[in-house]
C-alpha cells in the first residue's frame, strides 16, 4: 500500500478524536474546555468538507450518509456541552 497524502489526512481525521479524549483526562478544566472547542471547530469543519466532497462524487449509500452526518453531531455536541460548561 502506498502511503500518501490522503493517507496521512486519513490518519488525522482518526486521530483527533482520540487526542481529545486524552486531553479531556489530563488538562485543567478551563484549558480543556478551550482545546475541546478548538478541536472539535477544526474536526467538525473537515467533516463537513468531507460530507460535502462525498456528496459530490458520487450517489453515497444510508450507511455512509449516517456516519458522516453521526461524525458532524457527535464534535458539535462536544463543543456545545464545552462551550456551556462553568469555568
Amino acid at each position: 500500500m502506498q502511503i500518501g497524502p490522503e493517507t496521512l489526512f486519513m490518519a488525522i481525521l482518526f486521530l483527533v478524536p482520540l487526542v481529545m479524549a486524552f486531553l479531556s483526562l489530563t488538562l485543567k478544566d478551563s484549558t480543556n474546555r478551550w482545546a475541546n472547542i478548538v478541536l472539535g471547530v477544526s474536526y467538525t469543519g473537515l467533516q463537513l468538507y468531507e460530507l460535502a466532497y462525498t456528496f459530490t462524487l458520487a450517489q453515497p449509500s444510508a450507511y455512509r450518509i449516517l456516519m458522516d452526518i453521526s461524525k458532524v453531531v457527535a464534535p458539535a455536541l462536544i463543543i456545545w456541552y464545552a462551550w456551556k460548561s462553568k469555568q
